[in-house]
């Protein structure tokens, strides 16, 4: 696209960009994905960009024979898909605001180079943060070896396909837990002079609408590893896996609205544009393979974050300052305990509702929906905020133990209202 390598003429400052990539953990820690991010942006910067092809790099920069089944092994895109993730996770880290941004779009080997966006831009101007949402691609950031010892929950499975089983209540995928919220006031809820239930008044903003909502998913790349439990997506632009954990929050985020007959979608965080989410409410699933999620909770006073190897439910403004992590029974092989967050805000950027249901893992996604889909969970959580939270913005840190790759029920350990 025009414009998009604005930067490319003063190669200096792309190698120096690319130099401290791959000087940082995301990047130092394997020996992958370095290669391949270097080996691209190299090859563009010498004019080859025409030869950045999947069997080309295969066998420029991995060593492949010339005639190797690109079917058979999908190193290079394996490793395109991890080297988006954890160019999208470094950007949204703080400390990089200002750098010149180096992006490996989806479908594509040739990278793009771009001068950071101003943060009053971002901010303030729509192109400019549509332009920012295309240069930032996301996927699900994944150590290189997957852990044993806890189930993949990931199906293989087009999106609009997704919401007519939603919609058709299959009980597989746990929708038969799904709680429709009742009129009735909860008996021990908070103070409600509305008359609504507390599950009522928490998703009004979504059922109130005479907008489309906007479901938006995050989706794992092609696959985390050949020995993983993920099954391979189907070619891009026709769909993509969907982590199961992700659609049984999505049945349980739908289910307050089909009875108001309301109009809604489902998009993958990587297709949903800025302009789409201007249209009205939305509803983000996931977190690290949401770049929606992750941008929206940035500044928030609860938020994500990614340092030394370690994902964090962060409170910003706890003092002393908290943070969460996931706990393991064995280091990186079996979890133990996931921690999610839980929003209610009017954001500022878009100009609309947005609710939250996002975990570290898949796990914590789905203790996360729970608690908007239980009353008693919900209820516990709203005891911790004020009586007018329904006027306020509302954010929660919700703890899950992990028993066989399953959540237990959600404790909510931390609320923040402004």
């Amino acid at each position: 696209m025009p414009g998009h390598n604005e930067v490319t003429s003063n190669a200096a400052l792309v190698r120096e960009q690319l130099n401290r990539l791959l000087a940082h953990p995301l990047f130092t820690n394997s020996k992958r994905y370095p290669v391949l991010l270097a080996y691209t942006v190299e090859q563009a910067l010498l004019g080859n960009a025409g030869e950045l092809k999947e069997r080309t790099i295969g066998v420029e920069a991995f060593g492949r024979e010339p005639n190797y089944d690109v079917n058979l092994d999908p190193v290079v895109r394996m490793t395109a898909a991890e080297v988006r993730k954890r160019l999208v996770q470094y950007y949204y880290s703080h400390g990089h605001a200002g750098e010149l941004i180096i992006d490996l779009p989806v479908g594509a080997y040739v990278p793009i180079f771009r001068e950071p966006l101003p943060q009053t831009a971002v901010q303030t101007d729509t192109q400019l943060l549509d332009e920012s949402h295309e240069a930032l691609p996301q996927d699900r950031v994944e150590p290189e070896s997957p852990r044993e010892g806890s189930a993949s929950r990931t199906v293989s499975v087009w999106i609009p396909v997704a919401i007519a089983l939603l919609l058709a209540g299959l009980v597989g995928f746990g929708i038969g837990r799904v709680r429709l919220p009742g009129r009735a006031a909860s008996p021990n809820g908070p103070s409600n002079p509305s008359g609504l239930s507390s599950m009522d008044r928490f998703w009004e903003p979504i059922t109130a609408t005479s907008s489309r909502v906007t479901y938006c998913l995050g989706v794992p790349a092609d696959s985390v590893d050949l020995q993983s439990r993920t099954i391979p997506t189907v070619p891009d632009g026709e769909g993509g896996s969907l982590n199961v954990y992700d659609v049984i929050t999505l049945a349980r985020s739908i289910a307050p609205l089909v009875p108001k007959n309301g109009e809604f979608r489902v998009l993958a965080g990587s297709e949903t544009s800025f302009a789409q989410l201007r249209e009205g409410p939305s509803v983000m699933i996931g977190a690290f393979d949401n770049p929606w999620t992750m941008r929206i909770t940035q500044d928030l006073p609860i938020g994500f974050e990614y340092g030394n190897h370690v994902r964090e439910v962060v409170d910003r403004k706890g003092v002393p300052r908290r943070i969460w992590t996931l706990q393991w029974q064995v280091p990186m092989k079996s979890l133990a305990r996931d921690y999610a967050v839980v929003a209610r805000i009017h954001d500022q950027i878009s100009g609309q509702p947005v609710i939250i249901l996002a975990g570290i893992l898949g796990e914590g996604t789905e203790a996360a929906s729970e608690v908007v889909s239980n009353p008693a969970y919900l209820d516990a959580m709203l005891q911790k905020a004020p009586k007018n939270w329904d006027q306020l913005n509302l954010e929660a840190v919700v703890e899950a133990n992990v028993i066989e790759g399953h959540p237990g029920p959600p404790t909510v350990v931390a609320v923040e209202t402004w």
